[in-house]
């Protein structure tokens, strides 16, 4: 969809353009946010272990959700069933409980045929990790655990073994468990990435002091197992590493001054600011969608069109310039003119800015956070944090 721009009434002085409208933001931003969406695919994860094993608190404390009580599921075969997160980027195979036995050869046997269907499709179908889980307490992995294991590898998935529920002191896991995990790595099983068990807990214990533990390992064991194409999406989903989620914006800010760049490279008036305009939003969607906000699209909507807008100019185009132009390197020297220099520099500012507003919210509990996203304060903190980024320039 292309946004043309409607000439506001009165006369338009030759060669400027005008801003953009409202609507027209909004229209541009409801396409480019999509865009960014689909552009993640979906982490699809299957996770199984005995009942009791800790799965939904493993994934809460990785995903920060509870993808199986907000997605929708769907039945794919017996005992698993398939939940898609509401975001679209997180999909859970998950299981009744007891993958062993008659109820574990019906699993491997609907993980084969959903295996086969989907290799050669859409890679946001595949299955792209499994953990299987074991309670180190249990102290036992019996010989269906290990068949049903080598099976699901079979299958060409990768599988990550990870004892749950472990005690540790001072960064060292309890040597029991350690010694379990040992027991279960000389079984020799195809287990991802290095023949390892991760050890984790992902619950503390302030009774026993016995901390969360483990849980990094884990997802970085994750990152290397899955296709590049998806980590993206794995990267919007998880909410443990924020690292990870600033290292994705920063590419997208610097992708973005460099077109911003572009536009500059030759001079344009300020009455063109509005040319900065579908960069900008363009690279504020992906930065949502990088930091996987907000969970309801529609609101995202509403709130980045008030904070792209304010006092009645786009906030990328001429407020923007003269907010900051006398910060911006360059920016005296071009005059009346907006330069390369200038123009990449406002839209790293946009862009930073933004990113801090995302990450300010992932702060918030889910409550707070829709009532933030839905609220003026994320205007108010986007022109507070364009404020100190050009306040580092004097």
């Amino acid at each position: 969809m292309t946004i043309e721009p409607s000439p506001p009434s009165g006369t338009v002085p030759s060669g400027s353009v005008p801003d953009l409208t409202k609507l027209q933001v909004e229209g541009m931003f409801e396409k480019k946010l999509a865009e960014a969406f689909a552009a993640l695919g979906c982490f699809n994860l299957a996770v199984f272990g005995k009942t009791g094993v800790g799965k939904s608190t493993l994934v809460n404390a990785i995903f920060g959700r509870d993808v199986a009580v907000t997605g929708v599921g769907s039945p794919v075969t017996k005992g698993l069933v398939y939940y898609r997160h509401p975001d679209g980027f997180l999909g859970l195979y998950d299981s009744e409980g007891f993958e062993t036995g008659t109820a574990g050869n019906a699993i491997v046997e609907g993980l084969r045929r959903i295996v086969a269907d989907y290799r050669t499709g859409a890679v946001d179908r595949q299955i792209h990790a499994v953990w299987y889980l074991v309670r180190w307490s249990d102290r036992r992995f019996e010989a269906a655990q290990e068949q049903f294991v080598r099976e699901l590898a079979d299958l060409g998935l990768p599988v990550i073994v990870v004892m749950t529920q472990v005690p540790s002191r001072d960064g060292v896991a309890h040597p029991e468990a350690l010694e379990f995990a040992r027991y279960i790595e000389s079984l020799g099983l195809p287990i991802r990435p290095h023949g390892r068990v991760v050890v984790t807990n992902a619950l503390g214990d302030p009774f026993t002091g016995s901390p969360v533990f483990g849980l990094q390992t884990l997802l970085d064991d994750t990152y290397e197992v899955i296709p590049e194409v998806v980590a993206g999406a794995l990267t919007a989903a998880q909410m443990l590493d924020m690292s990870r989620k600033k290292q994705q914006v920063a590419t997208i800010i610097k992708q973005a001054v460099v077109v911003a760049a572009g536009v500059g490279a030759t001079p344009i008036p300020f009455a063109d600011a509005a040319l900065l305009v579908p960069n900008q939003v363009t690279m504020i969607a992906r930065i949502t969608a990088a930091y996987g906000l907000p969970p309801n699209r529609s609101k995202a909507l509403s709130t980045a069109g008030a904070v792209i807008l304010t006092g009645g100019a786009t906030m990328a185009g001429r407020y923007a310039v003269t907010s900051l132009l006398k910060f911006v390197p360059g920016g005296m020297v071009a005059g009346s003119a907006i330069s390369a220099t200038v123009a990449g520099a406002l839209t790293k500012a946009v862009g930073h800015a933004w990113a801090r507003v995302c990450e300010y919210s992932l702060t918030l509990t889910p409550e707070a956070r829709d009532q933030f996203l839905s609220s003026p304060q994320v205007t108010e903190r986007f022109l507070s944090y364009l404020k100190d980024a050009r306040s580092a320039r004097t």
